[in-house]
Order: C-alpha cells, then structure tokens, then sequence
C-alpha cells in the first residue's frame, strides 16, 4: 500500500464514470444484438462499475474537504468508504460473472462472433484507457477503482480471444472457461483490497511500519527518558495520525522540550504522519491514562 502524500483528481475519476455508464448502454445494446452471455455479463458487470466510479469520484471529492466541527480530521476517511463499498461492488459483480459463465460451460451457446469482437476491441481500448487515467492516483480508492477497469480490461480481452477462437473453431466453451478464470484471479486482489481497508477502519498500525521501531527512535532523542501511550492508525491508507507520550526530565526547560518534539516529529515523517499529537510528561509525574510505561531501556536491546 502506498505511503506517499498525494493530491486528488477527481476530474479523472469523473471522465472515468461518463465513459464507462456511456459505453455500458452501448454493452446491453451489443448484448442482445450478438446473442452473446458474455457480453451481457460484462455489461452487468460494467453496470456496477460505473455505479462505483460515481460514487468514487463522488466521494473522493467529498474527502477534500476542510476539517470541521463535526469531523475534526476532516473528510479523508469518506474516500476509504468508497473503496469499501467499491469492492463490496466488485465482489458482487465477480459473482454475477460466475453465475453467467458457468452454466455456458454445461450449455455453450454460438453467438455473433465478428460483433462480440468488435464490441471486445472497442471494450479493451475504452476501459484500458479509463483504467491509465485513474491509475496515477495513489489513494486506496482510485486503487479499488482501477481494478474495476483493470478487471474490465481483461474481460475484454477474454472474450477477443475468445471471440477469435470461436472464428477459426466451432469451440464456444473456450469464452466461459477463460472468463471463470481471470474472475477468480480479480477477486483474488479484490479480497487483498477488502482486507486492506477493513484493516484500517480497525485502526490497526498501518502495514510497513514498526512500532516498537518508531519509539526506539523517540527514545534515542537527547533528555527523553521513557515513551508510552504511543498509537498509529491511518486515515485512508495515505495519511497516518500518531499519539504518544513522552516523560521528559523535571527539570528540562520549554526550550529543550521544543526541540524534543521537533526531533520525534522528524521521526515520525518517516511514518506519513499528518496528524501528530505529543503529550509531555515530567519525570514523577502521574499519567493520566493509566499504563505501562516503556523505559528507554527496554529499547536498548
């Protein structure tokens, strides 16, 4: 997953979803006219898709927005809930592909081969396209979002071969067979997706970046003498917020306290950290949040 500051196009994303539900009604057109299962699937399929892309470029938009009194870190966390919902999608429209695949395989059906090629090649350059220009964003959601193309891409391609296959052999099971496979193999990345953004809805440490590393470091820089309370968690997959607690000598002054903080900021950058709150506490001092406190020591080794 990336780790890198990144500025959102939503304009990408919006080019993206006019392209897709446009060429989605010409699919169902193309569906009935060839007599082909495969590309009313696809069709579906896509039909989900541009009902993702909306909502991404929707949602990603969203995610912009200043902080407020309502939501204090402001709106990124809208854009991973459009990555959940978009592979929730996703794994719904793998389904519906299957459903349509498998019975062919039993009960394969000749359709017009030289239409499902051309629709096949107008396909691939259409969402191979989309896919390009959404994938140079780095956001877990554009991330989701270019599989859905990436998937489409593929399922074009399926069927051009298919469709060529079928042109020089009277072998239509080949299509079914072929679509099954690159379905399994997308909702394979599309499950490492889900997995991803559950995990960050769950708050856990965001993948790449040891803990127990990150307070060593804290802990080497000069007068602090012990770290505790320290939690990471990302907002999107992106942006990082960290807390810690420090215990400082009784008697360090506002100035060595400054640049105490400065350093640990520092350290965490290495980290994304966007947000980074820092609570000092004097050596004696009672925390307020009870807790093990880990001595500096403890990172020695």
């Amino acid at each position: 997953m990336s780790h890198h500051h990144h500025h959102h196009k939503p304009n990408n994303l919006r080019l993206a979803f006019f392209l897709n539900f446009g060429f989605t009604i010409l699919e169902f057109i193309g569906g009935f006219w060839t007599n082909s299962v495969a590309i009313m699937s696809d069709a579906l399929h896509d039909l989900g898709d541009s009902f993702s892309l909306g909502l991404a470029w929707y949602l990603e938009r969203f995610s912009t927005k200043e902080q407020n009194a309502r939501f204090s870190y402001g709106y990124r966390r809208f854009s991973l809930l459009g990555a959940l919902i978009n592979t929730i999608i996703l794994i719904i429209g793998s389904l519906i592909i299957l459903s349509e695949a498998i019975p062919r395989v039993f009960a394969p059906e000749n359709p017009n081969v030289r239409g499902m090629i051309l629709f096949a090649i107008v396909g691939i350059l259409v969402n191979g396209w989309a896919a390009w220009q959404v994938s140079e964003e780095t956001g877990l959601n554009s991330k989701v979002v270019s599989w859905h193309l990436f998937e489409d891409v593929l399922g074009w391609a399926v069927v051009l071969v298919g469709s060529l296959v079928m042109l020089a052999v009277d072998l239509p099971i080949i299509d079914p067979i072929l679509s099954i496979g690159i379905t399994l193999y997308v909702m394979w990345n599309v499950v490492k997706y889900l997995r991803q953004t559950v995990t960050i809805f769950l708050q856990a440490v965001p993948e790449g970046v040891d803990l127990a590393q990150l307070e060593a470091q804290f802990c080497s820089v000069n007068n602090v003498l012990s770290v505790h309370h320290t939690h990471l968690w990302s907002l999107d997959g992106d942006s990082n917020v960290l807390t810690t607690h420090i215990i400082v000598p009784s008697d360090a002054g506002r100035d060595e306290i400054l640049t105490m903080k400065e350093q640990i900021s520092a350290c965490a950058k290495t980290a994304s950290v966007a947000h980074i709150t820092i609570e000092v506490e004097r050596e004696g001092e009672t925390c307020l949040m009870t807790s093990h406190v880990h001595s500096c020591n403890d990172h020695a080794h």
